[in-house]
């Protein structure tokens, strides 16, 4: 089965659901339009525990060069006081908590740029491979606004550690596929012609697993690692997000 969103390319092969982003004239931002879709895939994932394995991808030269900047001056001058731009942060950290709760083991099949709002998405699948050619960043300090996005910040300490994600973030300096394996943001580094290949490798003995002890395995990982983010500090990170982009917009307009 093949579905088509306007961000997003679906296609359903038994067991495994492929996502792709598809959006390459915009590096595949992550807007809210997208969020939508993606809260919409993720939606039926959790009501069908036939699917086993999602697989999220992108077309283009890149991943995700972040998130969609252009929308912040519509939702501020369209909503009184950032409601519209709460409302973009909190439906970010739902497709985040979504994605890392989901009982479907979910894989990354990342190359070229993976920045920002696009690290979010891909730190919160549970296997990630990338093409020797991927560039990471994370820029919001460089930008103006904290890292508020999605929880994401939780998340890369978990799973990269504390010392080095605060480099990585103070300086929004540019970091290559070896250095992202070396965090642990990336399971494997590849040529971008064995993307697949990894992929395949990884999906095929998850599809000969106990669905019920996949299932367990992912509730237990997520519990130790704190991707139940209910009660913590990433609760605040979408009135954060929209008190600095508010900010930044009322001094670039002065």
């Amino acid at each position: 089965m093949v579905e088509d969103f306007k961000a997003l390319h679906v296609l359903h092969e038994g067991p495994v659901l492929k996502v792709r982003l598809n959006s390459p004239e915009t590096g595949n931002a992550v807007s809210g339009p997208l969020l939508d879709e993606l809260l919409a895939v993720l939606d039926t994932v959790h009501g069908d525990p036939a699917i086993r394995v999602l697989i999220l991808s992108a077309a283009g030269d890149d991943f995700c060069l972040g998130g969609d900047r252009s929308e912040f001056p519509g939702l501020l001058a369209a909503h009184s006081g950032g409601a519209g731009l709460h409302s973009l942060g909190n439906k970010a950290r739902r497709m985040c908590d979504a994605l890392a709760s989901v009982h479907a083991v979910t894989i990354a099949r990342l190359h070229g740029g993976v920045v920002g709002a696009g690290l979010g998405l891909a730190v919160f699948c549970d296997l990630r491979v990338g093409a020797d050619d991927c560039r990471f960043r994370m820029p919001e300090l460089g930008l103006g606004v904290p890292p508020a996005w999605g929880g994401v910040l939780s998340r890369l300490l978990s799973e990269a550690g504390a010392a080095q994600i605060r480099e990585l973030m103070l300086t929004a300096e540019n970091f290559d596929a070896a250095r992202a394996a070396e965090l642990s943001i990336l399971h494997k580094v590849v040529p971008v012609e064995e993307l697949d290949r990894t992929v395949e490798r990884w999906t095929r003995p998850l599809l000969r697993r106990s669905p019920a002890a996949l299932r367990t395995t992912k509730a237990m990982l997520n519990a130790y690692a704190g991707a139940n983010r209910l009660a913590d500090a990433t609760f605040f990170d979408a009135e954060l997000l929209t008190a600095a982009v508010s900010a930044a917009e009322a001094a670039r307009q002065r």
